[in-house]
């Protein structure tokens, strides 16, 4: 068996013998009506993106809710698209990891066409943007796909390239959304919403101010007129929905992999691009999935909600993001990230089973439910629950804390920048313990020196060229006599929601717990049981 629609089509029942289950239409007449009438257009062709997104419209056009797919494009990483994509008819091969070891497999086809920010692409983009059919542009870009401007406000080189050079020849995510926009309001001004499906507090907002930033950078350089600026800022026309997206999606695994070719299922090895994309013809992930988006769409959309997506109001939206981003889930992946990665973990599940850190993680989530807000569709107390006993734990998920521990510099705000202003508010801020130590295990493990004092392999971040140099002269066994670099990190607003500079204890509970953990080896162990 391969991965392709004849394969799928000529051996459906070798497939369906093998315990995978294959679309129910005609997935070529789906692909037709997607050239001639798209509906939704997505950035960042990823994991996430092909085992949740695509699943969620491949749910839509086997019920009949749907009969368009879901148009792929990929700005960043265009080897997706020729080594993922193209050889495989853009089908995935979605794998549900059970925490009993058992798994949900599944072919996906709910993908009607793929595409890459190239010349050969260009005008099928503008023709997309500018069909009235189209109803929605969504993203899973990471929080770093929206930067245009760097920690001191200055615009990015990039940004400021699209910005110089015009719509036409962006090459950004936001250039070129900003330039389909701008194709869209020439053609018929018609209606639509720019989605942000990424896991990033306010999404919207972020993604509306990149947006606006591009457009009017042009408009500072006479490519667009003041009437698109109107156009992106009137709410009848053009909506940037916030969203709350909650699926680990983890790289796709070798043990998977070999799964499936003993089923019979041919060249499913996974592969890393050239930017070091992790991805393979199948998606592995968990079976817990949770996709929260306001519903604010000016031209129409699917209805998502029968497939399982909570469709509500702004308020809502982000008192479940809030409750995820900063309690519930992700401060306690960062933390797992951070001290796994120090500690010589190479999977989370196992990280679960080691007391020390079971029992921080708990004591986090605990810090985090005194002050988060309930979203009303979905209980905070159930959710950390699931997330502590079924979905962390389970040992047939292959994350790994090196992955988590990506871009960590672009989390810590969100992740605890907001507990520790709600702790701040309350005037309880003296109250935290946990907050302070994770903060202080990330800054050690900028120091790229493993607990047993070896040297480590840190996970790529925007900002490590700048931050490495900042801890540099902090060594293990060495009582830290410049604190300046430190100071400096802390003082960063950006970095952590306030300045902790400012915060006398908070900072005197961070320093303890670096200058204990930098006593020698195995003192970041001795650190963690003591707290």
């Amino acid at each position: 068996m391969e991965l392709s629609v004849k394969s799928i089509s000529d051996e459906k029942q070798e497939w369906e013998k093998v315990g995978i289950s294959l679309p129910n239409y005609d997935i070529e007449k789906i692909r037709e009506n997607t050239l001639k009438r798209p509906v939704w257009l997505h950035f960042g062709p990823g994991n996430i993106f092909r085992g949740f997104i695509g699943s969620i419209v491949d749910k839509l056009i086997d019920s009949g809710d749907m009969d368009t797919g879901i148009v792929a494009m990929s700005n960043f990483d265009g080897e997706i698209i020729d080594k993922i994509y193209k050889p495989f008819d853009m089908l995935t091969l979605s794998v549900g990891l059970r925490a009993d070891g058992n798994s949900d497999k599944r072919v996906l086809a709910g993908i009607g066409n793929a595409l890459k920010a190239d010349e050969d692409s260009k005008d099928e983009l503008k023709k997309i943007a500018t069909n009235e059919s189209l109803q929605m542009i969504s993203f899973t870009i990471t929080e770093k796909g929206y930067a245009v401007k760097d920690m001191s406000g200055e615009l990015l080189p990039v940004a400021e390239k699209d910005i110089k050079n015009g719509p036409d020849a962006s090459v950004t995510a936001m250039g070129i959304v900003a330039a389909l926009l701008y194709y869209r309001f020439k053609e018929n001004k018609c209606p639509i919403a720019v989605v942000s499906m990424d896991n990033c507090s306010k999404n919207g907002s972020k993604l509306k101010a990149a947006v606006l930033t591009m457009a009017k950078g042009w408009l500072d350089n006479g490519f667009v007129s003041e009437d698109f600026i109107s156009y992106l800022e009137d709410e009848s026309k053009v909506t940037f929905p916030w969203s709350m997206i909650d699926k680990i999606t983890p790289r796709p695994a070798d043990e998977v992999a070999e799964e499936l070719e003993k089923l019979g299922v041919k060249n499913m090895a996974p592969i890393v691009t050239s930017k070091n994309t992790y991805i393979a013809p199948f998606v592995n992930a968990e079976i817990p999935e949770y996709l929260v988006i306001e519903d604010s769409f000016p031209n129409g959309r699917p209805p998502l909600e029968k497939a399982g997506v909570y469709m509500t109001d702004r308020d809502t939206v982000n008192k479940a993001e809030t409750m995820k981003v900063t309690t519930c889930l992700n401060p306690l992946h960062t933390a797992l990230a951070v001290c796994g990665c120090l500690l010589g973990f190479n999977k989370i599940s196992d990280e679960m089973m080691d007391e020390d850190l079971k029992n921080l993680v708990y004591a986090l989530g605990q810090e985090g439910l005194k002050v988060v807000v309930n979203p009303g569709i979905i209980k905070p107390e159930d959710f950390i629950n699931e997330v502590l006993t079924e979905r962390l734990p389970n040992p047939f998920m292959p994350d790994t804390p090196q992955r988590i521990a990506t871009d960590t510099s672009q989390k810590l705000v969100i992740r605890y920048g907001e507990t520790i202003k709600a702790y701040l508010k309350e005037g309880k801020l003296d109250d935290l313990k946990i907050i302070p130590f994770v903060i202080a295990a990330w800054l050690r493990y900028l120091m790229g020196v493993d607990d047993e004092g070896r040297e480590m392999t840190l996970s790529s971040d925007p900002l490590l060229d700048d931050l490495t140099p900042l801890v540099a002269g902090i060594k293990l066994g060495r009582k830290i006599d410049d604190v300046s670099g430190i100071n400096y990190i802390l003082s960063k607003e950006d970095l952590f929601g306030v300045n902790l500079l400012e915060q006398e204890n908070m900072v005197q509970k961070i320093m303890g717990y670096l200058n204990d953990m930098i006593e020698g080896p195995g003192a970041v162990r001795r650190t963690l049981k003591k707290l």
